[in-house]
């Protein structure tokens, strides 16, 4: 919060009480280097009341047979090898109180078998996704041979359970023990291999600065202090030193364990409170918002009412397809914002103009249906009116407005006329009908020849001139299909495949309309961008990630890629 100079609660300031912590160490060395047995025989201390020992994974399992080390004195806290039953074994041996008015004791044997569980756990999940992807995409999926890339979303996760365990062990109120495997391997010097070899650790990276002390076993009796955080004890810091009278008493009496304080002095972060302060930031912004504009929510901006009725009665009375112009009104506004806008017409009152436009497409298909079933009994089908989706206002002007007087009424359509009385003797004709006919003279067979010239016929009305139909390449729905091809042809090339393989699923049935060709482009994408940021084509993966649906320029925009791909590609 810029600005904020003054304290928001008040706070108070402490000495430090320079008591130690109690301590974590970190036991290192290859196997069989007597790690489990110094861990044994350092349970027999009398500083510690009691021991728990944790065994993660069944290689060594030598927890029973090191109890018959002199002086060894812990329990073994069972669990059934599952992340959670590991966890909640730890929380018990936390939870357990002090014996004999001493601090206990948690062994953790060992460390790098709980990182490689957490890592195996996020490989079988990354197999999984695959599999799944692969499902939805209609592709073939990953075989046993083929490797699995675990996302860096998966690895965040492993170190997420990585620490619960620390943070867990962190609420003990006494020593605490890690043991974990030690290798050697080939130093790397600017990223290169060098001939020189070092130690390295098998567990999670950042382990080393979460300990307070490390001891590396090079051999049986060989130790070695690496790393420490201490003021008991006269080191230099950065340097191994050998530490020839080695044992875990020994390391908790040069740490200052005798004077350690009861709790861990450490305040741990929380980064869950961001989204709590978030959250707050919402709630206190909702009243603002609410008596700036409640209607605001509501109303979506850009159509009301009345022009959403002249849209959909504009596309039911689209000569060229009626259907796809209704559909290509809800994908351009969306539904829910189409259910927001509240319409009232002449044929079916007041509706939303979602609801509207499913009405309008379930009359349309009921007028195709009933065209077809009268041209198979040979009948003349007759032609549909689109319903009315007048305004309130314009249909009761229709009704309101008194007929012509010039114009006779007609009948209503399906009844029959009413039969005319003959006229009176006395009446006078009525005038001649300036539109009809005049008809030709009365002949007889004698005076016309068989060998007279034709007539000519006598004039015909003008036609009505036919709709103009609009031009294919100027109706902007072929305009959206010709883009989502050019999206298809694109993703099609980033995956190595044909046009006509890339769209097979949704040309099984006939050519698809333009809602389907445009969810199927749009469902690809997904993995099409993956393609490009495995590629290293983060920039032109975020313009596509960007890009509308249709994009009539995507396929200049993937052009320059394109061309600077080799030859088969």
């Amino acid at each position: 919060m810029p600005g904020i100079t003054t304290p928001l609660r008040e706070r108070k300031s402490r000495r430090p009480t320079g008591l130690p912590n109690p301590p974590m160490m970190l036991l290192v060395g290859p196997e069989k280097s007597g790690k489990s047995y110094e861990a044994a025989a350092g349970s027999g201390s009398d500083l510690i009341g009691m021991t728990y020992w944790i065994e993660i994974g069944g290689s060594e399992g030598t927890a029973d047979y090191y109890g018959r080390v002199p002086g060894a004195r812990y329990e073994i806290v069972e669990h059934n090898g599952t992340y959670q039953d590991i966890l909640d074994a730890i929380r018990w041996a936390v939870a357990q109180p002090p014996v004999n008015g001493k601090p206990n004791m948690i062994v953790v044997d060992n460390v790098t078998v709980l990182w490689d569980m957490l890592s195996d756990e996020q490989a079988l999940y990354a197999r999984r996704r695959a599999e799944r992807k692969a499902h939805e995409t209609r592709r073939r999926g990953p075989s046993l041979d083929d490797p699995v890339v675990v996302d860096p979303d998966l690895w965040n996760r492993a170190k997420d359970r990585w620490g619960e365990i620390l943070w867990m062990l962190r609420r003990h109120s006494g020593p605490t023990l890690l043991l974990a495997r030690q290798e050697v391997v080939t130093a790397f010097e600017n990223d290169k291999p060098t001939r020189d070899k070092t130690r390295k650790i098998k567990a999670e990276r950042n382990l080393p600065s979460a300990v307070d002390a490390i001891v590396e076993l090079h051999a049986f009796g060989e130790a070695h202090l690496t790393g420490v955080r201490t003021l008991h004890w006269d080191v230099k810091p950065g340097q191994s030193m050998p530490f020839p009278d080695f044992s875990v008493d020994t390391l908790l009496r040069r740490l200052g364990f005798e004077e350690a304080a009861t709790v861990r002095q450490v305040t741990e972060t929380r980064p869950e409170a961001y989204l709590q302060e978030e959250d707050q930031r919402a709630q206190q912004q909702a009243p603002a918002r609410q008596q700036q504009g409640p209607r605001q929510e509501n109303a979506p901006r850009g159509l009301n009412g009345k022009q959403a009725v002249k849209l959909i009665h504009r596309a039911l009375t689209d000569e060229n397809s009626p259907l796809e112009c209704l559909r290509a009104i809800r994908e351009e506004w969306g539904v829910r914002t189409l259910r927001a806008i509240p319409t009232e017409t002449k044929m079916w009152g007041r509706l939303n103009a979602d609801d509207l436009i499913t009405r309008s497409l379930n009359f349309i298909e009921e007028q195709a249906k009933k065209r077809e079933e009268e041209a198979a009994g040979g009948e003349t089908p007759e032609a549909s009116t689109p319903p009315a989706t007048l305004e309130p206002e314009q249909a009761r002007e229709h009704h309101e407005a008194p007929p012509a007087e010039s114009s006779p009424a007609q009948p209503e359509q399906g009844q029959p006329e009413p039969e005319q009385a003959p006229p009176a003797e006395d009446t006078p004709p009525p005038p001649p009908d300036p539109q009809a006919e005049e008809p030709p003279p009365a002949e007889s067979p004698e005076d016309t020849s068989a060998a007279e010239e034709p007539q000519d016929l006598p004039p015909q009305p003008p036609e009505k001139p036919a709709p103009r139909k609009r031009r294919k390449d100027q109706d902007p729905l072929e305009f959206a299909r010709q883009g989502l091809l050019e999206e298809a042809e694109v993703q099609a090339r980033l995956k190595f495949t044909t046009l006509r393989d890339h769209l097979q699923p949704i040309y099984e049935d006939g050519e698809p309309g333009l809602s389907r060709l445009r969810d199927y482009v749009k469902a690809q994408r997904a993995e099409a961008i993956a393609l490009l940021e495995e590629n290293d084509q983060p920039a032109l993966a975020d313009t596509y990630r960007r890009a509308p649906v249709p994009d009539l320029d995507l396929k200049k925009k993937f052009a320059p890629y394109f061309d600077s791909a080799p030859a088969g590609q």
